[in-house]
């Protein structure tokens, strides 16, 4: 009698103890706000001010100038990518907990989106490591010419930036579910959702463009434009309303 008692006691313990949510959805949003606007600044600094700059299309010797003189930006920038890789995991999981209770599946579904993008991110950056080993490893100036060293460095940072577009699709998927459940949630403004499903489409049309148009080039500034508006009003107003909202339960 008394081990029937305990056993109904423990499991009652159990079954509170599970319905309690460790983390409240407002200290979530509070974690995921942050972290989104840290990741901004990162991702400036990261892919314009030490991948975009450094980087001259078509130009392996005056990219790897560029790398070799400035090698301790470069490394900053890896820094700077890598503190994104684990942020958008963290971003992931707070943003399942601000909105499972509007669809537990759909939440599910696009944290995972962006864990998986997340994962080509991280894999994408390896091709970075390379870079750096290619120009400051020992031995491999030695062992291979200058031509040989040029070209793998260009090819290290094309394959950067190959797996860093497939991940988009994922991420821009991750945004368009992110939009669905910010419309349903009724406490979000809807037009942050229509912002953020805007976003998600034009991150996917970007990577589609980059497969299917053989003059993608002849473009790239107009799909950059498309993906930067939507994006930074999107996500930015996003991160704020995370930081500033009142309206999620404790």
């Amino acid at each position: 009698m008394t081990a029937r008692v305990l056993t109904r006691d423990t499991t009652a313990m159990v079954k509170s103890t599970d319905l309690r949510p460790l983390v409240s959805r407002r200290r979530a949003a509070r974690v995921a706000g942050v972290s989104y606007l840290v990741m901004f600044a990162l991702a400036i600094f990261a892919n314009f001010g030490v991948r975009e700059s450094m980087i001259v299309p078509d130009n392996a010797a005056a990219t790897v100038a560029n790398l070799t003189k400035s090698m301790g930006l470069f490394r900053l920038g890896l820094m700077a990518f890598l503190a994104i890789f684990v942020l958008d995991v963290v971003i992931a999981w707070a943003l399942h907990i601000v909105f499972r209770e509007v669809s537990q599946d759909v939440s599910v579904a696009a944290a995972w989106f962006r864990v998986v993008y997340a994962g080509f991110l991280g894999v994408a950056l390896a091709s970075f490591f390379d870079v750096q080993q290619l120009l400051n490893g020992p031995g491999y100036l030695d062992a291979l010419s200058v031509e040989q060293v040029n070209a793998r460095v260009m090819q290290a940072l094309g394959s950067f930036e190959s797996t860093w577009l497939v991940g988009l699709v994922a991420f821009g998927a991750h945004l368009v579910l992110l939009g669905v459940l910010v419309i349903r949630s009724g406490f979000a403004s809807r037009a942050l959702g229509f912002a953020l499903l805007a976003a998600g489409a034009a991150y996917a049309l970007d990577t589609i463009a980059h497969g299917m148009l053989p003059d993608y080039e002849s473009y790239a500034g107009l799909f950059a434009t498309v993906v930067a508006i939507p994006s930074m009003i999107g996500e930015g107003w996003l991160g704020v309303w995370l930081i500033a909202t009142r309206r999620l339960k404790r």
